[in-house]
């Protein structure tokens, strides 16, 4: 049983994915953890190097992270979006999405200690639209 869990930053992936692989008795794997210890580099700093960078280490990393038969795996808010891994996940688990609304990701996020280089510098106002907007975008 492969488990991909995957939903907007702030949705409680990683939360989520901890308590479903203690319940399976499964491995447990954070993506963006998972890239940070296998590169060396922070998330943030591969965004440095561009998106599009990002997220062909992304799609590396989730495809090199699903050798073993059974595990629970939280993805990174955007990696459905990109390079077909949304397709790639529904071929090879269950893909599970928890979606929260707007409002509710919006303070999640705003009071997240968690570095998100996509909401860096924004505005409360420029934050809750930007979240409206890249949900509306993803769904």
């Amino acid at each position: 049983m492969r488990i991909f869990l995957i939903g907007y930053m702030g949705s409680g992936k990683t939360t989520t994915g901890r308590k479903m692989a203690a319940l399976y008795d499964c491995p447990f794997i954070d993506l963006d953890a998972r890239i940070e210890s296998t590169t060396g580099k922070t998330i943030t700093e591969h965004f440095a190097l561009g998106e599009e960078h990002f997220r062909k280490i992304e799609q590396q990393t989730l495809h090199s992270s699903a050798t073993d038969q059974k595990f629970v795996l939280s993805t990174g808010g955007g990696t459905p979006c990109f390079n077909e891994n949304m397709d790639w996940m529904n071929r090879n688990g269950i893909t599970v999405y928890l979606k929260l609304d707007p409002l509710s990701l919006f303070h999640r996020l705003k009071s997240s200690k968690r570095p998100r280089p996509l909401l860096e510098g924004k505005t409360d106002d420029e934050l809750l639209e930007y979240i409206k907007t890249s949900l509306a975008e993803r769904d």
